[in-house]
Parts: C-alpha cells; structure tokens; sequence
C-alpha cells in the first residue's frame, strides 16, 4: 500500500476542489524545499565560520610565536 500526498476523499466530481487541493500539495512541496534550502544555506555558513575561525586560530598562534620569540 502507498502512501499518496493527496488526500483519500478528494471528489473528482467538484474539479475546484481537486484543483485547491492540489495547490495545497504544490505549497506543501514549496515549502518542503525551502526548509531544505535553509537547512543547507545553514550548513554551508557553519562550515564557512568554522574555516575563519581556524584561520584565525592559526594567526594568533603565529602571532604569539613570533612574540615568544622576540621575547627572548
């Protein structure tokens, strides 16, 4: 048995009904793949600040290092 996204009473008699509920699906589906796309935008600006911060990371250590060093 599968699953439909439609609903089991829709009333092919009444083709405004079967129209809105397919617009109804059609939204759902938008929707569905907006909440996809900001999942991803979200991820993707996770890794990015993750990529400066360990080059910022990496800096400071130089940094200190050179200040280590003219220290002595």
């Amino acid at each position: 048995m599968t699953l439909s996204p439609f609903p089991s009473a829709i009333r092919t008699d009444i083709p405004g009904d079967a129209m809105l509920l397919m617009n109804e699906a059609l939204a759902r589906s938008r929707q569905r793949e907006a909440e996809q796309a900001a999942r991803e935008h979200a991820l993707a600006r996770s890794l990015v600040a993750g990529r400066r911060w360990s080059r910022l990371a990496a800096y400071a250590a130089r940094r200190a290092e050179r200040a280590r060093l003219a220290a002595r």
